[in-house]
């Protein structure tokens, strides 16, 4: 599959100070590739480089150094943004519009006719969840995540082929996160690549092929999610989750089984054991105890174990 999204050594500095000028680097030599009709998630603690990243990609400050090309265009590329849609971490709009007077400006922007802009700011504000009531209310009475909806609806209205989000999921509730998730994973069924930053981890498992992480405006880790996932899982293969035990009550007799490794829970005990003829013991010891056998998983590294590791 075609990369459509190429960065090459993009660097950006900021200057501070006002008698002496000092420069801080936000963006530090980065080259990364996107595929197209993925989800890639672009993960980094605050300040790592990503809110810098997209704007630099969408051409709202310059580079110091480097290059990148969205759709095999150059990023100066004016028409290029006829392809590309784009949702701020915090979009602000003309507060005295509504939603719809929003989405027909910009759909007037991208030359669409009255039938079509009417069609498609129903079908889009439909697609984000905004409540009818609320869509000729001026923006300035919307809460973070009204407004995070209708950011999401303005990105999609030109029909992009390549779709920037910053922190798409912040300000909504669990079923607005919901609701963008399905969003975000249809785009991907009709072709459309997503390149998505946010702190939400959950978010970025259940919905991305391919992630990079920045480290201080460096490239940290990159690659596909499931095999950064399974590199570096530890020593421990097993947990053993088991209910109706007090852990402290088992622990001498788990400690006895080689490599073994126990966590007290809130109904039971979590024991990581290296070798799965190790479980009839740990079932022995637990039922012993007047416990019971939950669930038997292989341990997989999470991502916010990657995530802290990549990013400390």
């Amino acid at each position: 599959m075609d990369n459509v999204i190429e960065i090459r050594g993009l660097t950006k500095d900021y200057e501070t100070g006002f008698l002496f000028k000092k420069k801080i680097r936000a963006l530090d030599d980065l080259t990364l590739n996107v595929k197209g009709g993925q989800i890639f998630g672009f993960l980094g603690g605050n300040g790592a480089g990503k809110t810098t990243t997209i704007k630099t990609l969408m051409r709202l400050q310059f580079p110091t150094a480097g290059s990148a090309k969205i759709l095999g265009r150059d990023i100066g590329d004016i028409d290029l943004h006829r392809s590309i849609g784009y949702c701020p971490e915090n979009p602000y709009f003309y507060d005295y519009l509504s939603a719809v007077e929003l989405m027909d400006y910009f759909g007037r922007l991208f030359g669409y006719d009255q039938a079509a802009r009417t069609q498609k700011t129903t079908e889009l504000l439909d697609a984000v969840g905004l409540e009818e009531k609320d869509r000729k209310k001026q923006l300035r009475k919307y809460s973070k995540g009204m407004l995070q909806r209708v950011g999401l609806a303005q990105a999609l209205i030109n029909g992009p082929e390549v779709v920037f989000l910053d922190e798409p999921m912040s300000g909504l509730d669990p079923v607005g996160r919901r609701e963008i998730r399905e969003l975000i994973a249809s785009l991907r069924d009709k072709g459309v690549t997503v390149f998505m930053s946010t702190h939400i981890l959950s978010d970025i498992e259940a919905l991305c092929d391919e992630v990079a992480i920045l480290r201080n405006g460096k490239l940290a880790a990159n690659g596909n999610l499931g095999e950064l996932l399974s590199q570096n899982e530890g020593s421990r293969t097993l947990e053993v989750r088991v209910q109706g035990v007090v852990a402290d009550a088992i622990r001498d007799k788990i400690e006895f089984i080689a490599g073994a490794a126990m966590k007290s829970t809130p109904d039971g005990a979590n024991i990581n054991i290296l070798d799965e003829a190790d479980i009839d013991a740990v079932l022995h010891v637990t039922r012993e105890a007047g416990g019971r056998l939950i669930s038997v998983q292989p341990v997989k590294q999470s991502l916010e174990e990657l995530f802290v590791k990549e990013t400390e």
